[in-house]
């Protein structure tokens, strides 16, 4: 095994020449857009428990028919059960077009900023922190996971 080196590995370390400033907008971008992946994480969990609910409702409508509650069932059945959540959108629909439009374009303009500003490397605000704050030489504060 060869000497472990101290710093970050080349596709974490500023290109010659980038500022102090354009390192803090990106990390600012791709901080954003780890914000935005979160939300899409919750609405692909918005449309996994509304299509569950949706299909309990199956039950709830043969439970209120065995119940004795034939209107209610009923009602349940033809206002409710296979509803738009919004106008005129299921759930995977709202999940498409946010995809399809908002998260592709901000997904784009990350590595369109990324690529021309930095040779598209990633995370350089995070990897500029690390370096701030770890503690050379110590255990557990490597600059990188050691070469095998």
């Amino acid at each position: 095994m060869g000497q472990q080196a101290d710093g970050p590995d080349r596709a974490h370390r500023r290109p010659d020449g980038v500022s102090d400033a354009t390192v803090e907008a990106l990390g600012k971008l791709s901080e954003a857009l780890e914000c935005v992946e979160r939300a899409r994480g919750h609405l692909y969990g918005l449309h996994q428990l509304i299509g569950h609910a949706d299909l309990m409702l199956d039950d709830a409508v043969e439970l209120f028919r065995a119940a004795g509650h034939p209107g209610l069932a009923e009602r349940i059945d033809r206002d409710l059960l296979g509803r738009n959540v919004i106008a005129g959108r299921w759930t995977f629909q709202i999940v498409e077009d946010f995809d399809d439009g908002y998260y592709t374009l901000f997904r784009d303009l990350d590595r369109v900023a990324r690529d021309e500003l930095v040779q598209g490397r990633r995370h350089l605000y995070e990897a500029e922190m690390k370096e701030r704050r770890r503690s050379r030489g110590r255990p557990g504060h490597e600059a990188r996971p050691a070469e095998r």
